[in-house]
């Protein structure tokens, strides 16, 4: 939470999931300087004692909003961005897919292909809603970076 505090510019709204935890980090990092919710998401009993339930998610059965902090507009009390986020490095990235092999033994080998994926992510991959990548649209370049580019970077950033 601290990283995040210092890496935002202005007065923000975060939502959390129901982790305990959150109660008392995003308050300590942001003080008044974020309104703070929490979305709690109560799941029901899907057939998870089988070996096919390992693949089927409960259904959610209730979701509960709670105001932690500040006056966070409750239209904007969402966990979805995040999850969209989430869902599109699981598709990105085989090693974050549930039940699979394909995993980094090693924390620098997990390091690093977090930040190719991220940097292709925003400097090479033109995203549909934005008609540019997110770089682009940050103003951080004026054009799609190739993946050679991408490659001359890393190796002068080292």
């Amino acid at each position: 939470m601290q990283d995040l505090y210092k890496r935002t510019a202005s007065h923000v709204q975060i939502t959390t999931d129901g982790y305990y935890t959150y109660q008392s980090a995003v308050p300590d990092a942001f003080g008044l300087v974020a309104d703070f919710a929490q979305l709690i998401k109560l799941y029901g009993d899907y057939g998870q004692h089988d070996a096919a339930g390992r693949y089927s998610p409960s259904p959610i059965i209730e979701v509960i909003s709670k105001v932690r902090r500040g006056n966070p507009d409750p239209k904007h009390i969402s966990t979805s961005f995040i999850e969209r986020g989430n869902l599109s490095m699981r598709m990105g990235m085989r090693r974050f897919t549930r039940l699979t092999n394909a995993f980094s033994k090693k924390l620098s080998h997990l390091k690093a292909a977090l930040a190719l994926y991220f940097a292709y992510y925003n400097f090479c991959r033109v995203h549909s809603t934005l008609r540019v990548t997110p770089a682009m649209e940050a103003g951080l370049t004026d054009h799609v970076w190739s993946i050679a580019e991408l490659f001359d970077a890393s190796q002068k950033a080292r």
